[in-house]
């Protein structure tokens, strides 16, 4: 290839060889292989085996949209079945700001390297409205838990979709259980509608509060404390220590004033410091005196059966939504009949039934 440098005219001009280019690709980089798609039995076999790298995949499985993910995943869970529900769950709630997460890792730190337990941590975190996806990372909270051998922590985002992720966070109970899990952490992303659906899948229901609240959250201690098979109150140390036993003592008298739970338990009432690892054991031995006294008098399994039918119900209710909306006819019409309800010339009662009326013809 000439060059303009090289004519006559630049003949004092000395051009020097360049330096030979690098190839664009790394030679030492090895190419990637292609995952291989695993069937069936080799999640379940990788699971029962308690490979976590299995596990993982089979929960990320669980968590998809896509109809042949969820094909997979139930041919899966029902394998799984046989091998789970021997382990506690334990679901944590509190008000924000409360120190869930530092107790959930205080609390299975003792588990996993005091009591040799295997912990596995489903936490339901809040999205994000743009892109869907977990935004608090309890994984990056938990930094001494994250990293201990026989812990696994699965943050999943709750995506708007509360009944959803329950259902989701409850197959994915099953299949920790099956890797040999003995305890199981439900945490959930505050005070609301997700209690409510975190009750329905766990052993004992574990309320986290804070000295001070005041009168403003009466409505959430009434709602969720009738729930609560105990409550502790964290952040008890330093100069709050006299208002943390002040609020174990207001709670403890509000608690009185509910009537007893049909288990039979009397809901107790703790302090702790998560931060500094203060009365973590008694915690837990709550929670054990609890399952101790539930397998005694035949309420531990009762609630566990009465669950499993509180989801077979959800699954149905969720499966005719999901068909129902999901229809092409159904879906055309539906504008149709927003716009004659919005004009008057329909009751919403009326566009209702014609809608199920033609659902039901065309199925």
């Amino acid at each position: 290839m000439s060059h303009i440098e090289n004519s006559e005219e630049y003949k004092g001009l000395t051009v020097n060889q360049g330096v030979e280019q690098p190839p664009m690709v790394n030679p030492y980089i090895t190419r990637r292989v292609k995952r291989r798609q695993l069937s069936v039995n080799d999640y379940v076999e990788g699971i029962l085996a308690g490979n976590r790298s299995i596990l993982s995949q089979a929960v990320t499985l669980v968590e998809s949209l896509l109809p042949e993910h969820h094909t997979i995943a139930q041919e899966v869970i029902e394998k799984c079945l046989p091998h789970a529900g021997k382990s506690i769950r334990l679901g944590i709630t509190g008000v924000p700001g409360a120190g869930k997460s530092t107790f959930i890792e205080a609390l299975g730190t003792y588990l996993c390297k005091e009591q040799n337990h295997k912990l596995a941590v489903l936490a339901i975190d809040p999205s994000s409205e743009r892109s869907k996806g977990s935004i608090l990372g309890d994984k990056t909270r938990m930094e001494e838990l994250s990293i201990a051998e026989n812990a696994f922590i699965r943050p999943s985002p709750s995506a708007g979709s509360l009944g959803g992720v329950a259902r989701k966070t409850r197959e994915s109970i099953i299949l920790c259980e099956a890797a040999g899990f003995d305890t199981i952490f439900v945490e959930t992303v505050g005070v609301g509608q997700s209690e409510t659906a975190m009750h329905s899948m766990v052993d004992f229901f574990l309320l986290i509060q804070l000295a001070g609240t005041g009168d403003e959250l009466q409505g959430i201690k009434r709602g969720i404390m009738e729930m609560a098979d105990g409550i502790t109150i964290n952040k008890c140390d330093g100069n709050n220590i006299e208002k943390a036993q002040l609020a174990k003592r207001q709670f403890q008298n509000a608690l009185h004033l509910f009537p007893m739970p049909e288990s039979g338990w009397a809901p107790q009432v703790t302090t702790c410091s998560a931060f500094h690892h203060i009365n973590i054991p008694e915690v837990w031995k709550m929670v054990t005196d609890y399952v101790a006294f539930t397998n005694k008098n035949g309420y531990f399994d009762y609630r566990r059966n009465q669950q499993s039918k509180y989801w077979m119900y959800e699954t149905i209710d969720e499966y005719l939504r999901t068909s129902f909306y999901n229809n092409p006819t159904i879906e055309d019409l539906l504008k149709q009949y927003e716009n004659m309800v919005n004009n008057n010339e329909m009751t919403s009662f009326a566009a209702a039934h014609k809608l199920l009326d033609t659902y039901n013809q065309i199925r």
